[in-house]
């Protein structure tokens, strides 16, 4: 007889935290307003079963910029998004998605206006 080894991993694939569609555009569409401001020019995202995070770059190898992340289990606290700097700093944390990105869009009228 065969041994069959599991693939390693969460085995059911709702236990992980995820961006829903409507969050994910919204990130992205900033995403995308901040590389043709010139700002940007990698992201990454990381799916685990506490944490959904993007984290967005100024240049590959560095540190990340900006990290949005969603924790559903401080949705009732807190709030389950937060806006985190580079150093570690939390810069917003909420409810809503669209609050916790404020900060990125002031300073992207910024980018463009100079």
């Amino acid at each position: 007889m065969s041994v069959i080894t599991p693939f390693p991993g969460p085995r059911d694939r709702h236990s992980l935290t995820a961006f829903d569609r409507a969050e994910l555009l919204r990130i992205l569409d900033l995403y995308g307003r901040m590389v043709a401001a010139g700002h940007w020019r990698d992201y990454a995202m990381s799916f685990d079963r506490d944490v959904a995070s993007f984290s967005a770059f100024r240049r590959t190898a560095e540190r990340p910029e900006v990290r949005i992340e969603k924790r559903p289990q401080l949705r009732q606290k807190q709030g389950a998004y937060a806006l985190i700097s580079e150093h570690g700093a939390v810069l917003g944390r909420g409810h809503e998605l669209a609050g916790v990105l404020a900060p990125l869009e002031r300073r992207l009228m910024k980018l463009v206006a100079e």
